[in-house]
């Protein structure tokens, strides 16, 4: 079965039951899914009717759904046309990068001297020991895809900034779309490189927030963004 991005084994399915936030949340990723498995290609039309009968889901969820990924830059809407799958380039992901960058580096500078200590210490721990994993494989990735959302979505709730939290929040769904697409094009030529790379610049990120540098923090989280970019590009449906 082909991993959904962004959605583990215990999040709602179509056929079960689960509240309306859920069904629009499952809807869009399997949306992001299919776009960067290149399952649903650049200029193909998504008629909701047609989704809401493949997803069984209403129209509701699947209508906000088509709203929310308009509003990352996946769809757009075209007169007459309805929704419209965009075609992805690199210098989309650049600029997605780039927003990325200014949100999270602030993110970071603002928590530090706010963030959970006791969390930060764990998450150290656990990387430090991702960086000496000599067997990479299936359970490896998956520890790998926690934790790194677990250190960003810390940063942005210890950030004491409501609207960032909130920015953040609404953009990290295509965040996380591009680092699974870019992860997958790693791991289907058995290249885990990245993944070693990744725990080392988090890592960077954690103890300067231990230590309680602000600056260095944030260079460290700038220097992680920076160095996914080629990444996430090479992760771009063909």
């Amino acid at each position: 079965m082909t991993r959904m991005l962004g959605v583990p084994a215990a999040t709602c399915r179509p056929q079960t039951k689960c509240d309306h936030g859920q069904r629009r949340k499952m809807v869009a990723e399997l949306l992001l899914s299919e776009i960067f498995q290149g399952k649903l290609r650049a200029g193909q039309h998504l008629v909701i009717k047609d989704l809401s009968q493949r997803f069984q889901v209403s129209s509701t969820p699947i209508r906000e759904a088509l709203v929310q990924l308009e509003g990352t830059g996946i769809i757009d809407f075209a007169p007459n046309c309805g929704a419209v799958v965009r075609q992805l380039s690199i210098a989309d992901v650049e600029e997605v990068c780039q927003v990325r960058r200014a949100l999270e580096c602030e993110a970071t500078q603002h928590a530090c001297g706010r963030i959970d200590l006791t969390r930060l210490h764990e998450l150290a721990e656990s990387l430090r020991s991702m960086e000496k994993v000599k067997r990479r494989n299936g359970s490896f990735v998956e520890k790998a895809r926690i934790l790194d959302s677990s250190l960003h979505d810390l940063i942005a709730e210890s950030c004491g900034n409501r609207f960032l939290a909130m920015e953040i929040s609404r953009l990290k769904l295509l965040f996380r779309a591009f680092r699974d697409a870019a992860w997958d094009e790693r791991i289907a030529i058995n290249d885990y490189y990245r993944f070693t790379e990744e725990a080392s610049e988090h890592l960077a990120i954690v103890d300067a927030l231990i230590a309680g540098n602000a600056k260095q923090s944030a260079r460290a989280m700038e220097r992680h963004i920076r160095s996914g970019v080629k990444y996430w590009s090479r992760g771009l449906p063909r």
